[in-house]
């Protein structure tokens, strides 16, 4: 496979599961800024949701030190200056489709082309602003929709490969980034029990976000108890079986990475096995000892490297 057209394929996947991904992390901000709390720490669960999302400054640039819900959710749906935008991912997965229409069965391209002339329907008719929630299950519905298709019609080859390397690569980053919000509103680590913060406004904090990454019923499966902030950071980060965590994508990531790999890219390959291991045999107790956030930076920054040693072993253009 020509190596521009794995990057099309790549980056694809990566644009649509990161539109998926910015709708679950609004979400979460959306419901948990209506619970009955101070103005105050509302606006610092919004500007947590734009420093995470390293958009801080293009925001500032745009909109300047005000946060406020409102733009916040405008410049993270429809800016199209925001290249990490709703609107700008949706556009971009299908830029990227168009230029790979051979490669991709009519069921895909289709998916594609609909999801985004849909969303330009939509926010013209103003259906975000009457229902922010329904607006992002919408667009969290067009993401599986499209994985689907991608799973029941492709062929199984090179090209389906980079399409679900870029969805999990792009997922992890994201996981991570969600559970952070969590830790950044409260503007700490965690430490103790959830007996020693209010009870109440814990639960429905966490609530949400295993809400946001369809985990709430899949955590009352697992742990049949009420919601604890340990056992929450477990089942997002270290159970293989809970299809949005941590080592879940790195396994999906690295099957899928063994399909493609040659002697020249074996490099891309050992770094994420490492990645795997680290989350393989990890604890959460020891994750939470030494601070869960020191420990999704650390992981984010060497996901980050994992994507840029993927772009050079595997997508840079091709010259012939």
């Amino acid at each position: 496979m020509l190596s521009r057209t794995a990057d099309h394929l790549f980056w694809m996947s990566r644009y649509t599961e990161r539109a998926e991904n910015t709708a679950r992390m609004l979400d979460v901000n959306y419901q948990t800024s209506l619970l009955p709390q101070s103005a105050a720490v509302v606006q610092s669960g919004w500007e947590g949701l734009l420093s995470i999302s390293e958009l801080k400054p293009a925001y500032a640039a745009h909109y300047g030190d005000n946060i406020n819900p409102r733009d916040v959710m405008d410049f993270m749906v429809r800016d199209e200056k925001n290249s990490s935008s709703i609107i700008s991912c949706l556009q971009n997965a299908r830029e990227n489709a168009r230029a790979v229409r051979g490669t991709l069965t009519t069921e895909v391209w289709e998916t594609q082309n609909q999801t985004y002339l849909e969303i330009i329907r939509m926010l013209r008719n103003g259906d975000f602003e009457r229902d922010p929630g329904q607006f992002f299950e919408w667009v969290k519905f067009r993401s599986h929709l499209s994985r689907g298709v991608t799973a029941g019609t492709m062929l199984q080859d090179e090209a389906f490969h980079f399409l679900r390397m870029g969805t999990f690569l792009e997922r992890a980053d994201n996981t991570a980034r969600l559970v952070d919000v969590k830790f950044h509103a409260v503007q700490t680590d965690f430490v103790g029990s959830a007996e020693e913060k209010d009870q109440e406004f814990d639960f429905y904090h966490w609530s949400a976000i295993l809400r946001s990454v369809s985990g709430f019923e899949v955590y009352r499966k697992v742990y049949r108890d009420v919601i604890r902030p340990e056992r929450v950071a477990e089942l997002l980060i270290l159970r293989p079986d809970m299809p949005r965590s941590l080592l879940a994508c790195l396994n999906e990531l690295m099957s899928n990475l063994v399909m493609v790999t040659s002697d020249t890219t074996s490099e891309t390959q050992r770094r994420a096995g490492k990645l795997r291991a680290d989350l393989q045999y990890a604890r959460i107790d020891e994750i939470l000892a030494t601070g869960l956030h020191a420990f999704l930076t650390q992981f984010l920054d060497r996901v980050n490297e994992l994507g840029m040693h993927i772009s050079r072993e595997f997508l840079v253009p091709a010259t012939s």
